[in-house]
């Protein structure tokens, strides 16, 4: 299990986070179209390759087609069902941000994100009566003591607008395998082995192989599902949008994600 903590811990997520910003939608492909347009003075030919496969990806991350196709294998585990949640132990549910300015909310409260697997996390729950574990910290937070962090705030929409307990809080995980393993130290030593696991179904891939890893059995429960299992009946929109967009950002972050987790072996 990884136990980086402070300063350097932190360096390394900032990194991570301004080379993701780099290489995936909406600037990485700006950025290849920049670097195209530089090398037009002195190599035009490669130049012309670069700025137009640029555009070519850009364009490719907002069209449902290919979109579509890159979500297709992520959100392949269905949902899960009822009568499976019999042989869990508890209910995980994995954070994804925060909103920072809710005025509305008395400061801060979870974003859409959170909020999508809060919400599933608690239909869950009641229908199981499973105990419930939130997880996700706030880099930002975290570094300067400033705030609720996001497991907090989970905890808080959950029992406050849902009427759901929680029983574990865990608030210093800052990616999803910090996630899985800071879970497993909570759950293990009370016997919790088997957990009804809540994120995004295009996250789901990468947050069981976290948790397997770190000795957990999953049942997996994805929530959000960007595509769907034929063109027909497909949630994309049939053109390009803010939505197709968003989902292709999702995607393109994942896969990313998993080459890493692959890499990183």
């Amino acid at each position: 299990m990884r136990r980086l903590a402070g300063a350097p811990f932190f360096t390394m997520l900032y990194l991570k986070n301004i080379v993701a910003a780099l290489i995936l939608p909406p600037l990485g492909p700006l950025m290849l179209v920049a670097l195209g347009l530089l090398l037009l003075g002195w190599l035009p030919r490669i130049g012309r390759v670069v700025a137009w496969s640029g555009i070519a990806v850009g364009l490719a991350m907002i069209t449902p087609a290919s979109v579509g196709t890159l979500l297709e294998p992520l959100e392949d585990i269905p949902a899960v069902e009822p009568a499976s949640l019999a042989g869990a132990d508890a209910i995980v549910i994995l954070s994804g941000g925060l909103r920072d300015y809710a005025p509305e909310y008395g400061g801060s409260t979870v974003n859409r994100i959170t909020l999508e697997r809060v919400r599933y996390g608690a239909r869950l729950a009641r229908q199981s009566g499973l105990p419930v574990l939130v997880s996700g910290g706030t880099p930002s937070r975290q570094a300067n003591a400033r705030g609720p962090g996001e497991a907090q705030l989970m905890k808080q929409v959950l029992e406050e607008d849902f009427r759901v307990p929680v029983k574990w809080v865990e608030g210093r995980s800052l990616d999803t395998r910090q996630n899985a393993d800071f879970s497993a130290q909570l759950l293990l030593p009370q016997g919790v082995k088997r957990v009804v696991l809540v994120t995004h179904a295009a996250h789901m891939h990468r947050s069981v192989e976290a948790f397997e890893h770190a000795g957990l059995a999953v049942i997996p429960a994805p929530t959000a599902f960007f595509g769907g299992p034929g063109k027909d009946d497909n949630l994309l929109p049939k053109l390009p949008g803010i939505n197709t967009a968003y989902a292709g950002g999702y995607a393109a972050h994942e896969w990313v994600g998993i080459l890493a987790y692959r890499l990183s072996r």
